[in-house]
């Protein structure tokens, strides 16, 4: 039975892990009313802990692992040690920290859509709505390009990337304390440079944020046009904002509300992106040209850095169509139809057009 030990201790914890994510997809309502506030204090709190040092403490714990690992290998060989009875044991420390990541992070993505916390409403929107929002981003990029600093080869110069995590802060905390929206009330701690930056380049990977440490990390690889809003996506992660879609939402919403000109192009930059992609694929079914049409617009900047996008991704590129889906109706929203009361025509009691006097035969 000794032997076996470690296989049961693991099999018991993951079985607690599986129980734990099915009470949360049964329950999402009381997850998203109380989750998310609760991780977000524990991140803080991991956050200041791990903030400490400059290198990812999460990438120095998984060394640490796979050294002992390792070690337990070579003792395994040297003193003839049963190797099924170890292999048990390294099977329930790994269930472990399952659990662990599950129960301290893992479960945002059974809580409720960024929509509802930032009182946005989607709505299904027409091929016609989504080409004039992609207009709208392209329009706004356009213009944002020809702002940033750039250097001889046309590429642009941002700042170092410790000023950008800092300035990336200042926009999370407008979000807070201006626009009163609480979900992104996470840590305020600077993200990392991520290490093993070659091995998530090739992946097309520009940040990892893992709960268990607090951490959020941008590869430094990641194209400078790219990087106010990868660093952004991440702090929207270690905020608990951990769906794909939505993270990537929420960071082109903390970029566009940023004083500084680096964060509001290469949030404009990305949100038309997401809908070129989705605008193109839309044309492949139905076979029109939208997407060529609208990118045809785009100045001499904005293609060159979409180029630089494109080639970082390479075949690894994610259309996240719920990204696009909220960016359009965030467009149809605080765009469209705020345009659409200001045309409408103001009230006047004299005009009988504006009035409906049927039931009243004497006016």
């Amino acid at each position: 039975m000794k032997y076996w030990l470690g296989y049961l201790t693991a099999g018991i914890i993951m079985a607690c892990t599986w129980a734990l994510r099915e009470f949360a997809k049964a329950h999402s309502a009381l997850v998203d009313m109380i989750y998310p506030y609760v991780i977000r204090m524990a991140q803080v709190f991991l956050a200041d802990w791990s903030s400490s040092v400059d290198f990812c403490v999460w990438q120095m714990l998984l060394l640490v692992m796979i050294a002992l690992v390792i070690g337990i290998i070579v003792l395994i060989i040297i003193f003839k040690w049963n190797p099924i009875r170890w292999l048990g044991w390294i099977c329930a420390a790994v269930a472990v920290v399952i659990f662990l990541h599950t129960g301290l992070y893992g479960l945002n993505q059974f809580s409720g859509p960024l929509s509802e916390d930032i009182r946005l409403e989607e709505t299904e929107f027409t091929i016609d709505e989504l080409e004039k929002a992609t207009i709208y981003y392209r329009n706004e990029a356009n213009a944002l390009a020809t702002l940033v600093e750039r250097n001889s080869a046309g590429n642009v110069k941002f700042a170092e990337f410790d000023r950008l995590a800092e300035q990336a802060v200042t926009g999370f905390e407008k979000l807070v304390y201006e626009e009163s929206l609480s979900v992104f009330a996470g840590p305020m701690d600077p993200v990392k440079e991520l290490g093993w930056s070659k091995f998530f380049t090739k992946r097309g990977i520009t940040g990892v944020t893992v709960g268990l440490t607090g951490e959020a990390a941008v590869n430094p690889q990641t194209p400078d046009v790219m990087m106010p809003f990868a660093i952004c996506r991440e702090m929207a992660r270690r905020a608990s904002i951990t769906i794909a879609e939505d993270a990537s939402f929420a960071a082109t919403y903390a970029c566009k509300i940023n004083d500084d000109v680096q964060f509001r192009y290469s949030g404009a930059l990305m949100s038309y992106r997401y809908c070129l992609e989705m605008l193109d694929s839309l044309d492949r079914v139905t076979g029109t040209n939208t997407a060529a049409e609208v990118a045809a617009g785009e100045n001499a900047q904005l293609d060159h850095d979409l180029k630089i996008c494109n080639k970082f991704y390479g075949t690894n590129a994610r259309k996240d169509a719920n990204t696009c889906d909220l960016l359009t109706s965030w467009h149809i929203q605080e765009v469209v139809l705020p345009l659409q009361v200001e045309e409408e025509s103001p009230f006047d009691p004299l005009d009988k057009s504006q009035v409906d006097l049927d039931d009243h035969p004497n006016a």
